[in-house]
């Protein structure tokens, strides 16, 4: 394949890891060329303008500025490239936010590399591309959307668990069992940086400041409930 009609990629991730894991993944696909890579928002900004790549793979979770907040700077120094979030949050607000800001797709780092690989083409071909997963809430994400772009004020909800996706629901219950993220990371099988995430969004959500409040509040609800 000729080089010249590779897809030039940008992935800005602040895990290492699993960024250079992605970049290697990409990078054994012809179709794909990464040029650069970053682990915050400003090296992404200054990488994007220097390399003007196709496609910008971005994290949501990013040191000092969210992934959404640094849409804007980077669709003014790439206006061509794509903006994609590559994520673990299944948060319909974190979509909203996304798709109000200009991302043209939200994907899951739970997708499998084939189906990266095709919704990264899809958007070069002009398409919006959001993991299956998410569908369902793209109806709730554009209601959280006024008429004006503003997101609209969130309906009053007298217990915010309600708030919680199911899977942060079921950290949570680890988590009111004295669990580290180590030994939920094992037992739901997945990585313990998406574990500390997820707890991350658990507390907000939750208005709550550490693990032992989450574990106290899930306790508490969870003998009311008897």
């Amino acid at each position: 394949m000729n080089t010249a009609a590779r897809v030039r990629v940008l992935v800005v991730d602040d895990h290492t890891l699993f960024r250079r894991g992605l970049i290697s993944l990409l990078a054994g696909d012809a179709r794909f060329e990464v040029v650069a890579e970053a682990g915050d928002a400003g090296e992404a900004q200054r990488r994007a303008a220097e390399t003007q790549p196709d496609v910008i793979l971005l994290d949501n979770h990013l040191p000092g500025v969210n992934g959404v907040d640094a849409l804007a700077g980077l669709r003014e120094v790439a206006p061509q490239a794509r903006v994609l979030m590559l994520t673990v949050s299944e948060d319909e607000r974190d979509l909203a936010a996304a798709l109000r800001g200009g991302a043209r797709g939200y994907l899951l780092k739970t997708m499998d590399s084939d189906m990266l690989a095709a919704s990264i083409l899809r958007a070069v071909a002009g398409e919006s591309v959001v993991s299956p997963e998410m569908t369902s809430k793209l109806v709730n994400a554009f209601q959280m959307l006024q008429s004006d772009g503003r997101p609209a004020p969130p309906a009053a909800d007298p217990d915010p668990i309600h708030s919680l996706s199911p899977r942060e629901q079921q950290i949570l219950a680890h988590i009111a069992r004295g669990a580290s993220n180590k030994e939920i990371a094992r037992a739901l099988d997945i990585a313990e940086t998406t574990v500390k995430i997820h707890v991350q969004h658990i507390l907000r959500k939750l208005n709550l400041s550490s693990r032992v409040q989450a574990a106290v509040y899930a306790t508490g609800r969870a003998s009311g409930s008897h």
